[in-house]
């Protein structure tokens, strides 16, 4: 086991940062991706919301709760919004002009 601790490189980058900034899972081309996860809640279901740009993520996700009446988060550029409303989001997002798409099961 050989841990590297200290360097004097200044453009050192350590591989784990890397591993965090991988590339999202899907495309930025202006079609937000809904997604239903349970994976790491202990089976509470949330759906996720990719692609938002960043300057809309903020305002997008407070707009959503507001509507839906619910909880949800923002987690590396993704909206998080607790429960299995992915029929209401999907409905609410169309209606503010959104091109939106299904992923996943």
């Amino acid at each position: 086991m050989n841990n590297l601790v200290y360097s004097t490189d200044p453009n050192w980058q350590d591989p784990a940062d890397k591993a965090n900034q991988a590339e999202s899972l899907f495309p930025d081309d202006g079609v937000l991706r809904l997604r239903r996860e349970t994976k790491g809640r202990k089976g509470a279901g949330v759906v996720c919301i990719y692609g938002a740009s960043s300057a809309q993520v903020g305002d997008l996700a407070k707009q959503l709760k507001k509507q839906l009446g619910t909880g949800g988060a923002i987690k590396k550029g993704v909206i998080e919004i607790q429960g299995d409303r992915l029929p209401q989001i999907e409905a609410f997002l169309l209606k503010s002009g959104f091109k939106v798409k299904k992923v996943g099961g």
